[in-house]
């Protein structure tokens, strides 16, 4: 592991000469190089069509908020055509006056939760730089636009052109409230071409463009829990952190029956769907402090409307300063106090380049190395702890220094595993059941890898109890000092597949 520095700059430091996947250098996606692609359009005259991912429904997929008659009238139109046909005169421009949360509202696509993440994504102006590239102009127009994603390991530049699916001249996709802007639909159909298609990115968890928007951790908190344990001090602690940590922050309501629908419910909330949160605040009500979660829904309309919400009576006993630095009325944007948060919404997501907030403490140093590996069948693809071929598993060891007397009670490792599923559309990408064992290693132990006898000599130290089909899954745990190896496995033996497993350590 490396012996110091902050859980970012030792990611930067991966990629310190600038290597391809770097912030700096993405590899290209789909193997396009945006800037040779529109210097090639600009010499011939003409406008870019992007042939890997064409306008047409191939790229469009089968959206289920679509009848079947409608798929036939869908029209694939640039944004000057768009603005004809509404009969607006603007020309069209990429983003006016800088990105905002409040820039946009949801399309025909269920994509709740990427539209969550984009509007926490606009509150980290830098991260928002590093995905957004916003020097691209409707000037010198090629029809071609780009953006960055990182993907499973590296930061990669996608490459598409301007066509955008519209219904009777209106986006289908999301749409920019600014009427002639086209940043967040345009980052939309980048990102539905990362997944396959539009319809891929149908229902998802924020966790997952979050954790595509930065490269970083993205943790769950699943609130009740949180609540019912009696951890509300804790859980404000790591929000208000969160905030000041460039964190994105996305919550989730809860799906009520079997089906994923979105209904809105007598409070205002709509079920099964996510929402960014955008700030958080304390207010003095009668001589009490009240903690408030500011909380943002992606379409734009439709608000909490219990306690403190934007018509509630309990903003007439607060101070006029708390009044003006809180109230907004009617733009999606919303206050809860953080009990009825915790009771409303189902969980949290957080994510962040340096997960330092779980301390309560922004000063806290987390060190953080990234490993790309692989399961072979017959070689590296060992399956579960029970099996006879464990031990070919992929092994990473690693030292947990000394803690500061303060920290023996925290946790002190923070371990991700994701899985690199198999190219294609996202909605039908192979997820396999994957774990993490952690067995400490005994000084002395000889380096390299540990053979079948140790593994059946020794008890793991933390294991997890069901193997899970998460695209990332992340565990925390406290360690005493030693050294220790990780062993990332599958459910079953001989499941080829591919990882990154990212070690965040104090």
């Amino acid at each position: 592991m490396p012996e110091n520095g902050t859980c970012a700059s030792v990611i930067n430091l991966r990629y310190q000469d600038g290597s391809e996947g770097s912030p700096s250098n993405p590899a290209k996606y789909k193997n396009q190089a945006y800037a040779q692609l529109r210097e090639n359009c600009l010499r011939r005259g003409s406008l870019f069509v992007d042939s890997t991912f064409p306008p047409d429904n191939r790229s469009l997929g089968d959206l289920s908020s679509l009848k079947s008659w409608q798929e036939d009238e869908v029209e694939w139109l640039r944004p000057a055509e768009i603005l004809k046909r509404q009969n607006n005169s603007s020309e069209p421009a990429f983003c006016v006056q800088g990105a905002s949360r409040f820039d946009f509202g949801q399309g025909y696509v269920g994509n709740c939760w990427f539209l969550a993440s984009i509007s926490a994504l606009t509150l980290q102006k830098r991260l928002l730089a590093q995905v957004v590239p916003m020097d691209q102009t409707f000037k010198n127009y090629a029809g071609i636009f780009h953006f960055r994603f990182w993907r499973f390991g590296q930061w990669v530049d996608v490459v598409i052109d301007d066509h955008l699916p519209t219904l009777n001249n209106q986006l289908l996709s999301v749409h920019c409230n600014g009427g002639n802007e086209f940043w967040v639909p345009l980052l939309e159909k980048a990102y539905a071409k990362v997944c396959g298609s539009y319809a891929d990115m149908s229902a998802g968890l924020p966790s997952e463009a979050c954790k595509d928007f930065t490269g970083g951790v993205a943790m769950m908190f699943q609130l009740r829990e949180v609540h019912s344990a009696g951890h509300d001090v804790k859980l404000w602690n790591q929000l208000t952190n969160a905030t000041e940590c460039n964190s994105l922050i996305c919550c989730g309501t809860a799906q009520k029956g079997d089906k994923l629908v979105n209904t809105v419910a007598h409070t205002g909330l709509v079920d099964a769907h996510a929402y960014s949160i955008t700030g958080v605040t304390e207010v003095t009500y009668y001589g009490s402090k009240v903690r408030l979660v500011r909380i943002m829904n992606p379409w734009g309309k439709t608000e909490w409307n219990g306690k403190w919400s934007d018509k509630s009576d309990l903003w007439n006993s607060v101070s006029q300063a708390d009044r003006e630095k809180c109230f907004n009325r009617d733009n999606g944007e919303f206050w809860m106090e953080l009990e009825d948060f915790c009771h409303y919404f189902l969980m949290m997501f957080i994510c962040c380049e340096n997960p330092n907030f779980l301390d309560g403490d922004t000063d806290t140093q987390w060190k953080c190395q990234i490993y790309d590996g692989k399961w072979v069948a017959g070689r590296s693809a060992g399956g579960n702890v029970n099996s006879s071929t464990f031990a070919t598993n992929p092994q990473y060891r690693i030292q947990v220094t000394i803690l500061d007397k303060d920290e023996k009670e925290d946790q002190n490792i923070l371990i991700s595993l994701m899985q690199k599923p198999e190219q294609g559309h996202r909605k039908k990408r192979r997820l396999n059941p994957v774990g993490l064992t952690l067995f400490k290693v005994p000084p002395g132990t000889p380096a390299g890898r540990l053979g079948s006898d140790f593994f059946r000599r020794s008890q793991p130290v933390k294991q997890r109890q069901m193997y899970d089909y998460a695209r990332d899954l992340i565990e925390q745990h406290s360690l005493q000092p030693g050294e220790y190896v990780i062993v990332p496995s599958t459910m079953k033996p001989y499941t080829s597949a591919e990882f990154v497993l990212s070690v965040y350590t104090k």
